[in-house]
């Protein structure tokens, strides 16, 4: 028998201390759809997150006098995994990365255009691959349809680029990856100079897939980059 429930309003969470920006957000929102729920303030967004899980977070980097880079460090602190899109009003190198290391998904610039938004956010509300397939490495199993790792009966959740770093270590096995080639496959984003945001996401890893009992699997080639390896 065919079920009639209708299919469940994504839920976006806005945090953001512009009351005429949340207004139109929330409006623009609506009408696409989707579910909204706003705060002004980071420590209330944090607590919200965790209460009602919503599909998506969107923090603006202006918070009054907080820091929304810092409270997208909080969420993910918090073991927090849906996509994060953080409001940002410069589009700088420094910004992107910025913004990347904090544990953002994406970014989108201000001042806000509806059209150009929910493209952007579109993206990271689809469904993952509708596949069965999962990638193996020792111990570790990737999952590539719910993006969720396993680990001696652990099932670990990941963020989406915790899930994409994850899956480019697993399709190379063994194979020493240049950080240049990670950035460039993972993220997109061709960054000149000194950036930290792959050790950022495999320190995040690490914690995630690496009890103290079992092996590093990600193993840090100096001057190079990453390997996946069991020793």
């Amino acid at each position: 028998m065919e079920s009639n429930a209708a299919p469940k309003t994504p839920q976006i969470l806005l945090i953001c201390a512009n009351a005429d920006l949340v207004s139109r957000m929330s409006h623009d929102l609506e009408e696409a759809g989707y579910g909204v729920n706003s705060t002004a303030t980071g420590a209330v967004g944090i607590e919200l997150a965790q209460r009602s899980l919503p599909a998506l977070i969107i923090v603006d980097r202006l918070l009054g006098n907080e820091s929304g880079l810092a409270v997208c460090q909080k969420l993910r602190s918090a073991q927090l995994c849906m996509p994060i899109l953080l409001l940002m009003a410069r589009d700088t190198l420094e910004d992107r990365i910025a913004c990347l290391e904090a544990g953002a998904d994406d970014y989108s610039l201000k001042p806000y255009h509806a059209d150009a938004f929910l493209n952007i956010m579109q993206i990271y509300l689809q469904p993952g691959e509708s596949s069965t397939e999962q990638l193996r490495f020792g111990d570790l199993a990737l999952d590539l349809g719910t993006r969720t790792a396993t680990r001696n009966s652990r099932t670990i959740a990941l963020t989406m680029k915790e899930f994409e770093l994850l899956r480019y270590l697993m399709e190379h096995p063994r194979e020493v990856l240049a950080r240049e080639q990670i950035l460039e496959n993972v993220w997109g984003y061709d960054f000149v100079g000194e950036s930290n945001v792959i050790e950022v996401y495999v320190r995040y890893l690490r914690l995630k897939i690496d009890s103290d009992q079992e092996k590093r699997l990600i193993q840090t080639v100096r001057g190079v980059g990453y390997v996946l390896r069991e020793s």
